[in-house]
């Protein structure tokens, strides 16, 4: 993580996984952070979260002025965002719902304040359609979990949208020692949900016709193309294939190989039989093991991987402002 020291804020709305996580990351790069959650008890299970997930934080290094009692919790969703410079909207995935959130959130924040959603699905555009004030800052700005140690957010600007607003929310990010993709065009999904929707699919379709267990399709994953795409993604492991000639020989070779009936996209149905396999097939892999000592197993594990991949990232190659 970085080490420079930052007094931005910024603003949580709603504290579940995914708005933990961010708060999690904020304290850590040196943020003060400010959070409304209305559901009783939310305070108390943010404090937790951010105390399991801060010895993993510690490992990768804390920002000057890192600290846990920079957060505060407020009784309302415009005293949140009353100084804030970056929002992070994180309500349950209900178009209706973020829709009323983020409006109100536009009428109370200052009008230079980025607002980011953290929505998988939804396009900026219809989020940002009952917003009457500056409805060009409210984007998405979405993450993956944990997000406390996972780098990439996925940034999407909507019709009313300028580029100097995405340039801002790209720096704002980059402070929080985020890897911001800044995706081209507004789509469900954006990009990697996309890519692991397709995944999943397949994935169920083999469990669904008997070719493997969820444990055995996980397997493929660990300790196959999972480890190659960790360093360098889809379409630079393809273009090593190619040997020499590279990804033109790849696709010269193996192209021909995409006509052929190999893949299911569609989804099967999600039939009583097929979630019990699947949820069978996981309970046998977490082998009793509650999800916190999951959560606990997968970080440092994380955190051992972010050392080393960070040492064959672009920038230690001197390819500065490369993805």
């Amino acid at each position: 993580m970085s080490e420079q020291h930052t007094s931005k804020q910024l603003s949580v709305i709603g504290t579940g996984v995914i708005g933990n996580g961010w708060i999690s990351r904020a304290l850590a790069q040196g943020f003060d952070v400010v959070a409304f959650d209305p559901m009783e008890g939310a305070e108390a299970r943010t404090r937790n979260a951010v105390k399991n997930a801060w010895p993993s934080l510690e490992k990768l290094g804390l920002a000057d002025g890192a600290s846990q009692e920079r957060l505060r919790f407020v009784d309302s969703l415009e005293a949140a965002v009353e100084n804030a410079d970056l929002v992070q909207e994180n309500v349950p995935e209900r178009l209706e719902l973020k829709r009323e959130i983020l409006a109100k959130l536009d009428a109370a924040a200052p009008n230079a304040t980025i607002i980011g959603s953290s929505t998988s699905g939804f396009k900026p555009t219809d989020l940002q359609q009952d917003c009457t004030k500056a409805p060009g800052r409210v984007i998405v700005a979405h993450p993956f979990n944990p997000v406390y140690l996972l780098p990439l957010v996925e940034l999407v600007g909507g019709e009313a949208t300028t580029a100097a607003q995405m340039e801002t929310a790209r720096a704002l990010y980059r402070d929080m020692a985020m890897r911001p993709l800044i995706v081209r065009k507004e789509i469900e999904g954006h990009i990697a949900d996309r890519l692991m929707e397709a995944l999943w699919r397949e994935a169920l379709h083999l469990v669904n016709d008997g070719v493997a267990t969820t444990e055995e399709i996980d397997a493929a994953v660990v300790y196959g193309c999972g480890l190659r795409w960790s360093l360098m993604g889809t379409f630079l492991t393809f273009h090593l294939a190619g040997g020499d000639a590279g990804m033109r020989h790849m696709l010269e070779q193996f192209g021909p190989a995409l006509k052929l009936p190999w893949t299911k996209l569609e989804a099967p149905e999600l039939t009583d039989e097929l979630i019990d396999k699947v949820v069978k097939g996981c309970e046998h892999q977490a082998a009793d093991r509650p999800v916190a000592q999951l959560d606990k197993r997968r970080d440092d594990f994380l955190v051992e991987l972010l050392d080393l991949v960070h040492k064959y990232w672009p920038e230690a190659e001197g390819l500065e402002g490369r993805i």
